[in-house]
């Protein structure tokens, strides 16, 4: 049977992107306290398809996948994205795999001890050289109100979201990002009383500054940005921040 995927073609078209996507794929990621999480992951695999091949076998893309049996780590995903630009013959490989992480942790605002769901995303992609940034998703928790006697207790469900991504130097642990994350959200809001008066509420341009200033301290990261997000009843708030800034080459978060 004839490769019609590999023969030349000669429209001398460029596909930025050709690849596979949503696959629902066990893997197995490092864990600080336990060595390693078993997880479920939806992965997308994609290359640029050079002008002079009519296309690429889909397949080969879960097969690469089979030969790592799930195991992801960062020389596993050098290695997958390295199979990838061989195999298929393309300039640029990329991998994305997003899949919960669970982790046992203390009592943070309204969220109660006890085993808590953060959503990861890892995106790598190879050209010349490796790239790969790891995102983390913290649920923020607005914290208890006073209890009183009358009444049954408030459900106050989430306050927002902090997502942060990030380049790191050296390499760090999901749980080490996810507790940056919770020192400065779980202590640094402000619970409205039942007579609409707060006290050092934080909006959420405050709490971005002060992830970005407690998260830029760390030696190991090289770049990174934050979203904060706001959930009200008719709209949300957020903001974003990213270090260092594009084209800006200074090495210290400013006073």
């Amino acid at each position: 049977m004839k490769d019609i995927q590999s023969q030349p073609d000669s429209r001398r078209i460029n596909i930025k992107k050709v690849g596979v996507k949503d696959i629902s794929y066990p893997i197995t990621v490092l864990d600080k306290a336990r060595t390693v999480q078993r997880t479920v992951a939806r992965v997308n695999m994609y290359v640029n398809l050079p002008h002079q091949f009519k296309g690429t076998h889909m397949s080969r893309f879960v097969e690469i996948l089979n030969r790592f049996h799930g195991d992801i780590n960062l020389q596993s995903f050098h290695s997958i994205l390295d199979a990838m630009k061989k195999r298929l013959q393309a300039e640029e490989a990329h991998m994305e795999i997003e899949f919960p992480f669970f982790l046992k942790h203390r009592e943070c605002g309204a969220a109660m001890a006890g085993i808590s769901e953060y959503s990861c995303r890892m995106h790598g992609s190879l050209d010349k050289v490796d790239d790969l940034i790891l995102t983390v998703q913290v649920p923020i928790s607005a914290p208890s109100p006073t209890q009183s006697s009358e009444g049954l207790p408030k459900s106050l469900g989430r306050w927002g979201v902090a997502d942060v991504s990030l380049r790191f130097r050296h390499f760090i642990w999901i749980e080490e990002l996810i507790e940056m994350v919770e020192n400065i959200t779980c202590h640094d809001l402000a619970w409205r009383d039942g007579h609409g008066e707060e006290e050092d509420s934080l909006s959420v341009e405050d709490m971005t500054k002060r992830l970005g200033k407690k998260i830029a301290a760390h030696p190991h990261i090289r770049w990174f940005s934050v979203t904060v997000e706001n959930f009200s009843k008719n709209y949300s708030t957020f903001a974003t921040l990213e270090w260092p800034e594009t084209g800006n080459a200074f090495r210290h978060w400013p006073t």
